[in-house]
């Protein structure tokens, strides 16, 4: 029985030598990022659902046109919106923007006027 001696082959990384004159320059850079106003998109959309505590259910349309035939159809799409103050029943129209994660969902809050 011949038996053959499996290698392990390893990528060695290359090593980054970083001086202590040039870590400061990228943690002032990466505040730099941080610092910057971060837009957030806004959605205007119609209720459909109020039953959730502090959520509602938006439905958003827009317009899109086929590629081949060009033909208009509309896309709808629900979104789950945070609504800290209760104040939006079904048929309301509203106006939210993208914020942080509330929950798997959840992850736009209203803008009140």
């Amino acid at each position: 029985m011949a038996t053959t001696k499996k290698t392990a082959s390893k990528a060695i990384a290359p090593k980054i030598a970083v001086s202590k004159k040039s870590a400061p320059k990228l943690v002032v850079a990466i505040k730099d990022v941080a610092a910057k106003d971060i837009k957030s998109k806004k959605f205007v959309g119609t209720v459909v659902g109020d039953k959730m505590d502090k959520t509602i259910v938006v439905k958003t349309e827009s317009v899109r046109i086929h590629e081949k035939y060009h033909k208009r159809y509309v896309i709808s799409k629900k979104y789950k919106v945070h609504d800290e103050k209760n104040q939006y029943k079904i048929g309301d129209s509203v106006v939210f923007v993208s914020c942080r994660p509330m929950s798997k969902d959840k992850k736009w809050r209203v803008l009140y006027a």
